[in-house]
């Protein structure tokens, strides 16, 4: 599965797959130790453990001496296409709605929250604009590709 994540290097993408015990995180490899600590092998071949800690939509990682600060971009968090919908990343509840018709947002600022697979997704403003659409409203079941709310972005 393909995961994006905003560093402060920029974007990134990872591809995630699971091989019986092993993480495969793009070129890399993780496994998951008896006593709970996280084994990294790079693809160069440099091993050692890493600590991990998420805090909301952050992950903290701290690797050789270094802390990485990931934070993941949600799927349904972009526009889509030219109607300037977000969709849902996949099928879910609505469990609150953030926003209303006619509101400015920020970029990055939550607008919806799902509920799916027993997990919240956040629903993000992928710029600054205003909330021109709402669809869905707190409860109510929504289809992955669903359009959750439209806005229209602020001219640069």
């Amino acid at each position: 599965m393909l995961h994006q994540f905003r560093t402060a290097e920029g974007d990134v993408e990872v591809t995630v797959a699971k091989q019986g015990d092993v993480w495969q995180l793009g070129q890399h490899q993780a496994t998951v130790e008896d006593d709970g600590r996280l084994s990294i092998r790079l693809a160069n071949g440099t091993k050692g453990y890493a600590t991990t800690a998420k805090v909301g939509d952050v992950w903290w990682v701290h690797f050789q001496g270094h802390t990485f600060c990931l934070e993941r971009i949600e799927p349904g968090a972009s526009q889509s296409g030219d109607e300037g919908g977000l969709v849902a990343p996949m099928p879910g509840k609505v469990l609150e709605v953030l926003v209303d018709v006619g509101q400015s947002v920020e970029g990055g600022q939550t607008l919806m929250v799902l509920e799916a697979m027993k997990m919240e997704h956040r629903i993000l403003a992928s710029n600054a604009g205003q909330i021109t659409g709402i669809h869905f409203s707190a409860g109510e079941q929504v289809q992955q590709g669903s359009v959750l709310l439209e806005m229209v972005e602020d001219e640069a």
